[in-house]
């Protein structure tokens, strides 16, 4: 059976989805988007994402589609219709079709597509083993807050990634991490304080970061919301990232060194249980 995606109104068959060649989003990259996990069917922290794409589209100045019922009602069908139990919602709002110009098009209606992606999350490989990152230079625009579509900068840093054997960049801006090309990242002291970059332009607000915030503080452990240098994490205890489309993932080499002993350490595995456990909560039925 087909994928089911949706398209300015309409669900159908990915093979049948266009997006006309003058949307801004092919051309200036002109949108924004947001993904959301999805666990036993079930959309995960979805409020807040939702808050954060009004906040991004605010920002842009594209005007929101639909309320945020409807974004869940729709969120909820594209689900339903592909069978999906677990794994990953992507949809991007660009500002419209027009001519090709600078300027904000009058009157132009946003385009609006919708997918799912299924994927392992609770019991990924990476859970278990831990992933390796490098580091590479933010090359990224200054509102690194609004989660435009405008992408190349995490493209490249991934690709040097791969290309390094790793499975993650995290970005670098005057000598401290920033974040990961998809993701936030963390690391742990010694002492066993989380650390965390504090939120500012510099950096996406992460969903998966700020629930996993919430549980830290809630579990009785440290955490310190400021910026930290590659070196220290070069020295952590531990490290790890969050993403809505893996949850907490440890990270256990940067640039080639190994954290620690190598192995994804017991607050990481901590904080990943309570993720999973308030992710499977009967509460987040209702968001």
């Amino acid at each position: 059976m087909s994928r089911i995606v949706f398209l300015n109104g309409s669900f159908l068959p990915l093979e049948e989805a266009k997006v006309p060649f003058m949307d801004r989003g092919f051309l200036f990259g002109d949108g924004v988007y947001e993904g959301i996990g999805v666990l036993d069917g079930r959309l995960i922290d979805n409020e807040a994402h939702l808050e954060r794409l009004e906040r991004s589209l605010s920002e842009v100045r594209i005007p929101n589609p639909y309320t945020r019922a409807e974004w869940t009602s729709l969120q909820g069908e594209i689900v339903r219709r592909n069978g999906m139990q677990e794994g990953f919602i992507y949809f991007q709002v660009t500002r419209g079709v027009a001519e090709r110009d600078f300027f904000f098009p009058e009157n132009a209606k946003p385009t609006v597509a919708m997918f799912t992606q299924a994927k392992a999350i609770v019991h990924a490989p990476a859970a278990e083993k831990g992933i390796a990152v490098v580091t590479v230079p933010d090359l990224r625009w200054e509102r690194r807050d609004i989660k435009s579509i405008s992408l190349l900068a995490q493209v490249l840093a991934k690709q040097a990634a791969k290309e390094a054997g790793a499975q993650e960049a995290w970005l670098v801006d005057e000598g401290f991490v920033t974040e990961g090309g998809s993701s936030s990242a963390f690391i742990v002291t010694p002492t066993g304080s989380i650390v965390v970059r504090p939120l500012s332009h510099a950096i996406l607000p992460g969903i998966t970061r700020k629930s996993l915030l919430r549980l830290s503080k809630e579990g009785g452990i440290a955490l310190e919301e400021r910026r930290f240098t590659v070196e220290e994490a070069y020295e952590a205890a531990e490290a790890f990232l969050t993403s809505a489309s893996n949850f907490v993932l440890p990270v256990v080499s940067i640039d080639g060194r190994p954290v620690a002993d190598g192995k994804p350490g017991p607050i990481t595995r901590k904080l990943r249980e309570l993720y999973l456990q308030m992710a499977s909560a009967p509460a987040l039925a209702a968001e």
